[in-house]
C-alpha cells in the first residue's frame, strides 16, 4: 500500500462481500448488483487495491464488462427488485409496523 492509499471505512465488510461474489459461479440478481454497486463506490478511490482487483476479476469470471453490467442492473431495478433488508435494518420510515397496530 503506497502512502498516498487510503482505508475505506466499509472495507471490511465489502471483503466480505467480495468474497461471496467470488464464489459465484452463477450470479444471482442480488450478486450483480452488489457487483455494481462495489464498482461504484471503488471507482476513482485512491486504496482497496485488493477490492478493486477482485471486482475485475469478478467481471471476468462472469464474462461481463462495465458497460454489460450496468446494462444487466438496470434491468433488474426496472423490473422491481428490491434489497432485503439486512438484520437489525427493519427500523425508521420504511419499517412496517403492522404487527405491532394488530396487538
Amino acid at each position: 500500500m503506497g502512502s498516498s492509499d487510503q482505508t475505506h471505512p466499509l472495507h471490511a465488510s465489502d471483503r466480505e462481500t467480495v468474497d461471496r461474489l467470488l464464489a459465484a459461479a452463477q450470479p444471482s440478481e442480488a450478486d450483480l448488483v452488489d457487483a455494481a454497486r462495489l464498482l461504484m463506490r471503488y471507482q476513482g478511490f485512491p486504496g482497496a487495491a485488493d477490492l478493486q482487483d477482485d471486482l475485475a476479476k469478478i467481471l471476468r469470471l462472469w464474462q461481463l464488462d462495465r458497460a454489460a453490467l450496468h446494462e444487466r442492473t438496470k434491468a433488474i431495478w426496472a423490473a422491481g427488485y428490491r434489497p432485503a433488508p439486512a438484520a437489525g435494518d427493519a427500523v425508521g420510515s420504511g419499517f412496517d409496523t403492522t404487527d405491532q397496530e394488530n396487538s
